[in-house]
């Protein structure tokens, strides 16, 4: 079936803006994706005069050499609804293009021609994913495809995506169909291939075989001459051509005056020109085949309006080239790999071979990593500083260590979180395999570097902190609290536990240590002190005992010589009892920082201290921190997130069908504006997801109050909808126990006395079971996409700020979890002789709360502000939600693209 074609008067529907994005191949490249448009005409043309015939005849399942200009015409002419067409561009040219026609309601026709120059890059599983996404937009269901048998890629490109293909084959074609729900299966396809991608995006910049300095300088001192010191001297295995218009050659290396006359291949290209030459230099560099550009260049995004624009346009020509960037205004990178050797950087400090990743964004702050890194002894494997991470983020980084095998601890520095969501699910599923610490600027004023251009999060602190939690991340307040955990992770093994031994020749250091370690969470079950004269057999008995003790976890030792002595023979204890021990062991060996060359043990892959080496630091109470903080991602590995949590009786589309009901009215539609829900649609809404909302009606005089006490049968309260009461049971402006028309008569003088009814609208309720009041919230955020948190009401708890916060979905241990951990939950659990309440209902209706919200982007908040938790259930007393038409896409949606081209002023 072929629908018609549009006439010339037509007028057609502007797509989303949604469409329309940056993406990244397979094979790590970037290209552009977006709706065709009728000015196309050109572009199509040239293409298709490009694509070979064999694979014109897979697409048409005849010859088809030349399109007329009637094909041309209806190919860019659609109505972005029940005919949608993307293209992929590449370079200003268009390189594939991918379509569905609707046959049926619900059903549509979907086919994609690649050019042959780009196939095999992932470019039709690209366009499957974001037709089907446009597709569920516009109410399709499923995708029909007929392909020819030999057309063997075609047929593979459909069955690997996840869905759930149905095939049959008549009169020589095969016929494809299947549903484009976003199933588990398809999500994870997904996001492999998006891990692939980011990963080996990353790859090329720390496994170049050639590098490319443009502006390279003869002139001691500069930029440009640094980095050519740094990176012949830093031993890079690969090529190192210098590029300088004006110089013959540069530190005795002929000059290029382009990078278009280099003779060879050219991977990476170092750039370091000013600001207004960089757009250029992109051209050259993607017209040589560069695969990326780290742009050590300041003047962009950092110096005000104009710099934001420049870095918009120069992050923008990188991907429309496909070429992936570093910067602009960074340090560089650094991998320390003896089969790579590149400082591509500033520093002049290349640091030694380690187990550790370290990603940061200021260059400046860089500088003193790399430094801090080389007095502490512990080495890297790669480093990244972003500078102002127009592109490359730390999100690539950690879909890059995740696959590597020199890297055992990542270490990021964050000063700006782009796309937290997608943050939360990489490092959640990196954290599974190795340690991730985190230091995160701005966490009070939640504030973004002049430099950055990403939005400002506007979820609350906590509910940021909760996010790094759930994934596992390890949150630490300073640089050298996170030296401090990453060179125990480095060096030792995990503890099983939070049981410790404490063994030292300090009585007051023991005793400083027990005080510290019973501060974070941890359990003294052994304390040895030695005496000032221990000898070092002394040492490697009472280690030995601890290490052995079933009861002890970990060990901390402590040694401060009575005298001025170098302490050899207690390093060599140590060092032995850590190489050997599978309990991790920490210590304060004179006071030292990092990992002496006392206590290292020698590492056959290269590195600067094996695995055994003893981490010691200045301070007992520092050894206690970083102990404290590996034992709780101990714990986080240990504990399984377990089934999700997925409440029974949900109606999902009901819920949807009565949203979007709501946002068609034409006083919303027209406005974009957000709207409260009335009580009758709030309660519909709770009602699909399984929550019921404790009946309420509306009196605003003293005859219709009791003719609702009649309705709902009496024994009912009488209280005020005024905000600053409504969600305290314990106020005096509810009146309980009503029971008839002559108390109803009394408790409307009373609470009319306190508060006018035309003020605060009255309410009639049934008298609900006593119990604890709790509240649950939601709301929707621009970057984290949906947010639940927990607590219990009353105003202490508000000033405290005692709540709760995950990221749907949860899980169900999430769920308990987020129950117990607010510093009030004792009183769920019978405090003071209390009956303890029905805890098993709350995790249910916070586990119905978050599906509700993680299922409907449409709904801005939700707040069930007073819930009473009792020994038989909880119900919902009184609750209030607001809802807004979605505009844009969650962040980290069911398609894959690259983080959008913002240009927001931080505040």
């Amino acid at each position: 079936m072929t629908p018609a074609d549009p006439t010339p008067t037509e007028e057609i529907e502007a797509p989303p803006a949604h469409w329309e994005g940056d993406v990244l191949l397979r094979d790590g490249s970037t290209a552009h994706i977006r709706p065709i448009a009728p000015e196309d005409d050109e572009l199509l043309v040239e293409f298709y005069a490009r694509v070979s015939d064999t694979s014109k005849y897979y697409r048409f399942f005849s010859p088809m050499p030349v399109l007329s200009e009637r094909d041309v015409r209806r190919f860019t002419h659609v109505d972005h609804r029940d005919r949608v067409a993307l293209v992929l561009v590449l370079q200003e040219k268009m390189i594939a293009v991918g379509r569905y026609d609707v046959v049926s309601p619900g059903e549509a026709e979907v086919a994609f021609l690649v050019e042959d120059s780009h196939q095999g890059r992932g470019i039709a599983q690209l366009l499957l994913e974001h037709l089907a996404q446009a597709g569920r937009e516009r109410g399709v269901e499923r995708f029909i495809a007929e392909v020819l048998p030999d057309n063997s890629r075609m047929i593979q490109t459909f069955r690997d995506a996840g869905y759930r293909v149905v095939s049959g084959y008549q009169d020589g074609v095969i016929a494809l169909e299947f549903p484009i729900d976003p199933t588990d299966t398809a999500i994870g396809v997904m996001h492999d291939r998006e891990h692939t991608a980011e990963a080996r995006s990353i790859d090329r910049f720390f496994h170049p075989r050639s590098v490319a300095i443009i502006g390279a300088s003869r002139r001691q001192d500069t930029v440009g001459q640094v980095l050519v010191r740094n990176l012949v001297t830093g031993d890079f295995t690969g090529r190192v051509y210098v590029v300088n218009p004006s110089a013959p050659a540069v530190s005795g290396m002929p000059a290029y005056k382009n990078v278009n006359d280099i003779p060879d291949d050219v991977d990476v290209a170092i750039v370091a020109v000013p600001a207004e030459a960089v757009t250029d230099v992109v051209l050259d560099c993607a017209n040589k085949g560069v695969h990326g550009l780290i742009v050590i260049s300041s003047g962009f995004a950092e110096t005000g309006e104009e710099g934001r624009r420049r870095q918009r346009h120069l992050a923008g020509l990188c991907r429309s080239y496909g070429l992936r960037l570093i910067g602009p205004n960074c340090l560089g990178i650094v991998n320390t790999d003896p089969g790579v050797q590149v400082n591509a950087s500033l520093s002049s400090v290349m640091p030694a071979r380690g187990r550790a990743g370290f990603f940061c964004q200021s260059g400046a702050l860089g500088s003193a990593i790399l430094e801090k890194v080389k007095n502490r002894g512990l080495g890297i494997s790669t480093f990244v500083s972003a500078g102002n991470r127009a592109d490359v983020s730390g999100n690539d980084l950690l879909q890059y260590w995740e696959e590597d095998d020199a890297t055992e601890v990542v270490m990021m520095y964050l000063e700006s979180i782009g796309t937290p969501r997608k943050f939360s699910r990489i490092a959640r599923r990196v954290s599974q395999r190795k340690p991730i610490v985190a230091v995160r600027s701005g966490r009070t004023t939640q504030g973004v570097p002049m430099g950055h251009t990403v939005r400002r999060i506007g979820a609350p602190q906590a509910a940021v902190d909760a996010m790094f939690r759930q994934a596992g991340v390890i949150q630490v307040d300073t640089l050298d609290d996170m030296f401090d955990v990453a060179q125990l992770l480095a060096h030792q093994p995990l503890p099983r536990g939070r049981r410790v031994a404490i063994v030292g020749n300090s009585d007051a250091l023991g005793l400083l240590a027990s005080d510290a370690a019973s501060a974070v969470g941890l359990v003294v079950n052994r304390s040895v002190a030695l005496g000032a004269d221990a000898t070092a057999e002394d040492f490697e008995d009472a280690l030995d005992d601890a290490i052995d003790d079933p009861d002890v976890d970990s060990v901390i030792a402590v040694y401060i010589p009575p005298l001025d002595v170098s302490g050899e023979e207690v390093a060599n204890v140590l060092a032995a009892v850590g190489e050997q021990s599978d309990k991790p062991l920490v210590s304060s060996f004179l006071g030292a920082e990092g990992i002496p060359e006392l206590l290292r043990v020698p590492d056959v892959a290269g590195s600067s201290a094996g695995r055994g080496s003893v981490p010691s630091y200045p301070a007992v109470e520092a050894a206690v921190r970083a102990l404290a903080r590996v034992v709780e991602y101990a714990v986080w590995l240990r504990v399984p997130d377990g089934p999700p949590a997925e409440p029974e009786a949900i109606d999902d589309r009901a819920a949807r069908v009565l949203v979007e009901r709501v946002l068609e009215s034409p006083e919303i539609a027209e406005s974009d504006r957000e709207v409260e829900l009335d009580q009758d649609t709030l309660s519909e809404l709770l009602a699909a997801y399984g929550i019921e909302l404790w009946p309420t009606l509306t009196a605003h005089t003293v005859d219709e109050a009791i003719a609702a006490g009649e309705r709902l049968g009496w024994d009912v309260v009488l209280k005020s909808t005024l905000a600053a009461v409504r969600e305290r049971p314990d106020q005096v402006h509810v009146w309980r126990n009503i029971s008839d028309a002559h108390d109803m008569q009394e408790s409307w003088e009373s609470l009319s006395r306190l508060v006018d009814p035309a003020v605060g609208r009255f309410v009639v309720q049934r008298n609900a079971p006593t119990g604890v009041p709790i509240a649950v919230r939601t709301f929707e955020d621009p970057l984290f996409g949906p947010v639940v948190s927990f607590g219990i009401s009353g105003p202490v708890i508000e000033l405290l700020g005692d709540w709760s916060y995950r990221i749907p979905p949860l899980g169900r241990h999430e769920v308990s979890a987020m129950v117990r951990e607010v510093k009030s939950s004792p009183l769920l659990f019978g405090y003071r002789g209390a009956d303890p309440v029905d805890v098993a209902a709350v995790e249910d209706l916070i586990a119905r709360v978050a599906a509700l919200q993680n299922d409907l982007p449409q709904l801005s908040s939700l707040e069930l502000s007073l819930v009473l938790a009792g020994v038989d259930g909880a119900r919902v007393l009184t609750a209030g939600a607001r809802v807004a038409p979605v505009r844009d896409p969650r962040p980290d949606s069911f398609v894959r693209r690259m983080t959008d081209l913002v240009t927001t002023i931080p505040e």
